[in-house]
């Protein structure tokens, strides 16, 4: 037992790859960013989740878009970004991707858990509370 005991705590946290998208839309010439709350509604946060098996991972962030926020869009096959987190003894590896949004739809999927808000980049840089996510966001009139 003593032997299973040190292996364990010798093992490695597992790292667990996600990616997002960070919706985006040119208003009156001003750049807005979607911002989506989380499952629990108690944060904002972009849309993203687990990487769906036999899809690219900017598919499968454009895919958590539709699900989380109601949008559609064309997303960059590139990432501008990663962060990292820890939740539940895991750590999570985020690369990030831009989806800029084409249509917005009224009812979608996680409509009855999330709120969802237009933001300035300003604006949205403040309610996100990863330091390494707003560093991406900061970044984001480069790509634009």
């Amino acid at each position: 037992m003593k032997q299973f005991i040190t292996l364990m705590t010798n093992m490695t946290t597992p790292t667990i790859k996600q990616s997002a998208v960070i919706p985006y839309r040119i208003q009156d010439e001003q750049l807005e960013i979607l911002l989506v709350t989380s499952s629990g509604g108690k944060r904002w946060v972009i849309p993203k989740g687990g990487i769906e098996m036999f899809m690219k991972p900017h598919y499968s962030a454009a895919k958590e878009a539709w699900e989380e926020a109601g949008v559609v869009g064309d997303v960059s096959a590139t990432a501008i970004g990663t962060y990292s987190y820890q939740k539940s003894g895991c750590n999570f590896l985020v690369d990030v991707f831009l989806l800029r949004v084409t249509k917005e739809f009224d009812n979608w999927q996680e409509a009855k858990t999330r709120k969802r808000e237009w933001l300035s980049l300003k604006q949205a840089i403040n309610r996100i509370e990863e330091a390494e996510l707003k560093q991406i966001l900061r970044e984001i009139p480069s790509y634009i």
